[in-house]
């Protein structure tokens, strides 16, 4: 699959009312075409299926660069899997996207694909740690979005038991920024762990609460029992 044939594949579908109503619910100027995400999925599943791993990568890039909506999905698509090796190349794409956030949309759908690469090799974290302190905001809410993943486990060995500590410690570091985002973000971590460890994000918010927005306080507490 080639760069100028994987777009020629979602114009194909391209449905301007779509796009019309996608382009003004994500606040963007960047192209949409109106495709709905899991027909980009679909899409990108076949093309991955008989591509190496090199392959996607570059097709990955390419997509990206592109700076078309859809595109920019598709790349993220392209690397969403449990299990890919090698995988630094991989990695080293999604990170190199992360600098570019500029709205929810796209950042969740590159993490989505980074989260994974963060578990297959969670020595990334150390990479991702330098993002809390990033001037972009989008950068800084990536590193609590790309680590959900520690947020949803059970039966944590030690290693995964000190990962989400240690990005609780991030989200504390959090609780003071006033962006609705990062608020959003933290509350979100939040309230996926307590579905896991209610007695971790009970003593968060004992320590941290009253510094959060009251909104994200809601959602962070949104499934623990009264």
């Amino acid at each position: 699959m080639t760069p100028d044939a994987a777009l020629a594949a979602l114009r194909a579908e391209a449905d301007p009312v779509h796009a019309a109503q996608e382009a003004a619910y994500h606040k963007t100027s960047r192209e949409v075409l109106g495709l709905r995400v899991p027909r980009i999925t679909e899409l990108a599943t076949a093309w991955r299926q008989e591509m190496s791993v090199e392959d996607r990568v570059a097709l990955a890039a390419a997509l990206w660069d592109m700076d078309i909506h859809e595109t920019r999905v598709a790349a993220a698509k392209l690397l969403t899997q449990a299990r890919i090796r090698p995988d630094d190349g991989v990695w080293r794409l999604i990170a190199s996207w992360v600098p570019q956030f500029d709205g929810w949309a796209l950042a969740d759908h590159a993490a989505d694909a980074g989260g994974r690469r963060l578990v297959a090799d969670p020595s990334r974290l150390d990479e991702v740690e330098g993002w809390t302190t990033a001037p972009l905001m989008w950068q800084r809410r990536a590193a609590l979005v790309f680590t959900l993943p520690w947020a949803r486990m059970n039966n944590l060995k030690p290693a995964d038991q000190a990962a989400r500590s240690r990005i609780l410690g991030w989200a504390a570091g959090y609780v003071d920024d006033r962006d609705w985002f990062i608020q959003k973000a933290v509350a979100w971590w939040l309230r996926d762990l307590s579905k896991h460890d209610a007695e971790a994000t009970r003593g968060f918010l004992d320590e941290y609460g009253a510094r959060m927005k009251a909104f994200a306080r809601k959602e962070a507490g949104k499934y623990l029992s009264v």
